[in-house]
């Protein structure tokens, strides 16, 4: 007997709770909405259509993986990341809220600055959310979007070519930092931004964190502060005067950081919080 989208969103929720997750609601909608190709106005305006058996066995093998434990947003291939709707898979980080505070504060420093046309690095770019999200939010900025991961620079890839007309002021660039850039940016980088890796080799991870996502993108070294560091050093030579370099971080990280930006040269030193009100950025700018 053939089910409707909305018995099978039922069926799931109630599967995903016995199995013990915590939103099981939310993994239910999230899976129905893959399967069915429907979102938005349009998924409440099918929920009682007939499934056909090609979707039932995409939600099939869906709900499986879930079950077993792997990310929704690798499941589903698929996750809202400010206005951008990006391609996920293990082959980079899953984007978070706290990294979209953290593009918001690199827009800012954009905006601050008021330059007509800003030269941006984003460092270690992963998905591309951060560079993405500030190409289109912001028409004039040149984007160069960098990665050691020639893997995660494929993920980029696919998302830059669903950007639109944005895509075109966004370069993608294999290497570690700022050695993927082109000498002639040294010195003329408006705005710096990253999300570097920034967990302890001995920090222990949750099992959905430390089973399915890169760990290349997380660990950073015995310290943890390695990767930050390297970006907050460098900055001061890639940054044009007045330029911003900002910075994710985990909050135990902040009054360290921040004195490696004063000891860099940089200036303006601040820390800002999180949605938690946690410490997640550190920004400074290059005298003027």
């Amino acid at each position: 007997m053939s089910l409707t989208w909305r018995e099978l969103e039922t069926r799931l929720t109630a599967d995903f709770a016995a199995a013990g997750h915590d939103s099981p609601h939310v993994d239910a909608r999230r899976i129905v909405e893959a399967a069915s190709g429907r979102d938005g106005a349009e998924y409440h305006d099918t929920l009682d259509d007939q499934a056909p058996e090609r979707g039932v066995a995409a939600l099939d093998r869906m709900a499986a993986r879930r079950i077993e434990g792997e990310p929704l947003q690798y499941v589903v291939g698929r996750w809202g990341f400010r206005s951008l709707d990006l391609f996920v898979d293990p082959r980079v980080l899953i984007p978070r809220p706290e990294t979209e505070i953290v593009a918001g504060y690199a827009i800012e420093e954009l905006d601050r600055q008021g330059v007509s046309r800003p030269t941006v690095a984003d460092l270690g770019t992963g998905s591309g959310a951060i560079a993405l999200s500030i190409a289109r939010e912001r028409p004039q900025a040149e984007v160069w979007a960098t990665d050691s991961s020639a893997a995660a620079l494929d993920v980029a890839r696919a998302n830059l070519a669903g950007t639109g007309r944005a895509a075109a002021r966004v370069t993608l660039v294999e290497g570690s930092w700022f050695d993927a850039l082109p000498e002639h940016l040294r010195g003329a980088l408006d705005l710096v931004v990253s999300n570097p890796p920034y967990v302890a080799a001995d920090e222990e991870l949750p099992p959905i964190v430390a089973d399915w996502e890169p760990l290349g993108a997380l660990v950073a070294g015995p310290d943890g502060l390695e990767d930050v560091e390297a970006v907050l050093l460098g900055a001061a030579f890639w940054l044009a005067p007045g330029g911003s370099v900002v910075v994710e971080l985990a909050p135990h990280q902040a009054p360290r950081a921040t004195g490696v930006a004063i000891e860099a040269g940089l200036v303006d030193v601040r820390v800002r919080p999180d949605l938690a009100g946690r410490d997640r950025a550190v920004i400074a700018r290059a005298p003027s």
